[in-house]
Formats: structure tokens, sequence, C-alpha cells
């Protein structure tokens, strides 16, 4: 991997920023990261900072991997959150996972991490090339949304909503609105039991 990523870690110590860097730069990957320490620190990070991914240890009371994961869907819905934690039950693991997150990592094993944001990446990379408007059109889309009801919503034109739909799954290389809300539940842009 050439480009150098922005990693965002909403985290509870330092060390453990400190671990990740190092063990990702040890793997090749070329990082800028910045640390998050409260919600506030987090969603203001998703907004300046920008980041391509999103590490999150989800024990982070009060704000705990699911509030995480709405904040990176609002403002920064390309990136992969990968949950990297200690331990993690499996009824959390598995409604964070269906909610959208790419990836559970334990930090034990840590070696995974570097692959794992690879893999997640590469999920996630047909999405940024979609305008801000296209992602929301891409939501009311796969939410079920008729063209007129979107047109109305957004107040556009219906002929506009049908080039911006058309154009989506151009750019994202799917042929079908079937195979665009699997896709779309799979990056969590819409919830699976909508």
């Amino acid at each position: 991997m050439s480009k150098t990523l922005r990693i965002l870690h909403l985290e509870e110590s330092a060390d453990e920023v400190e671990r990740v860097k190092s063990e990702l730069t040890r793997a090749g990957m070329k990082i800028v990261s910045a640390p998050a320490w409260s919600e506030e620190e987090f969603t203001s990070a998703l907004r300046d900072f920008k980041p391509d991914v999103v590490l999150c240890d989800h024990s982070r009371a009060p704000f705990d991997a699911r509030a995480a994961l709405l904040a990176v869907q609002t403002y920064r819905p390309a990136a992969p959150m990968i949950l990297f934690t200690n331990a993690i039950d499996e009824q959390t693991a598995v409604t964070t996972v269906r909610a959208g997150a790419e990836d559970i990592i334990l930090k034990r094993n840590l070696a995974r991490l570097s692959s794992a944001i690879e893999a997640a990446l590469a999920v996630r990379r047909r999405l940024r090339q979609l305008t801000p408007r296209q992602m929301e059109v891409l939501r009311l889309v796969t939410a079920g949304h008729t063209t007129r009801e979107i047109a109305r919503r957004l107040k556009l034109s219906a002929k506009t909503v049908e080039s911006h739909r058309g154009e989506v799954m151009k750019r994202l290389g799917i042929h079908d609105v079937v195979a665009l809300v699997r896709y779309a539940i799979r990056v969590g842009l819409v919830p699976p039991d909508m």
C-alpha cells in the first residue's frame, strides 16, 4: 500500500495507539494517526482529520462501538470501522458487524490488523467515488424510497434522481437495485433489519 493512511483511534490507552502504529509500520503501511478520547473529539476528528480507517475499542462507555459506528456512517461513510478490543461478547460482535463494522480484531491478534485494514478498504473503495449527493440518493434508494419520494425529499426533479441513481450504479459497478441494497447493507449504509 503506497498511500499514507489516516487512522482514527477511539481508544482508552495512548500506549495501545503507539503499539498499533508500530505494528502497522512494521507491516509496511504508511500511516498518520489521531487518537480520540471522547465523543466530542471523535466526531470532530471524523469531520476535520477525515480518517480513511477507524479503529474502535468497543468497551468505551458511555460512547460505545455502536454510537461510534453511527457517527462514522454519518460523517465518513466510506471509512471502514474495525473493532479493536481485548474481548467482546458474541451478541455485541454480531450486532456491531450487522450494523456495518468491517471486522473485529482482538488486541492479542495485532498481526492480523494490517490485512483486516486492507480488506476493509477494498470493500469500501468504490464508495469514495460517490459525491455527497450521490451518497444521499444511494441511502434513500436502498432504504426503499421511490424516485418520486426521493425527488420530493431532496427537492430535485425525478429525472435528476434517476440520473444520480444511474451514476451511483455505474460507479459502484452494480447493475440492479437488489445488489445495490445488498452492498449498502454490507457497508452499513442501511440497517439490515429495515
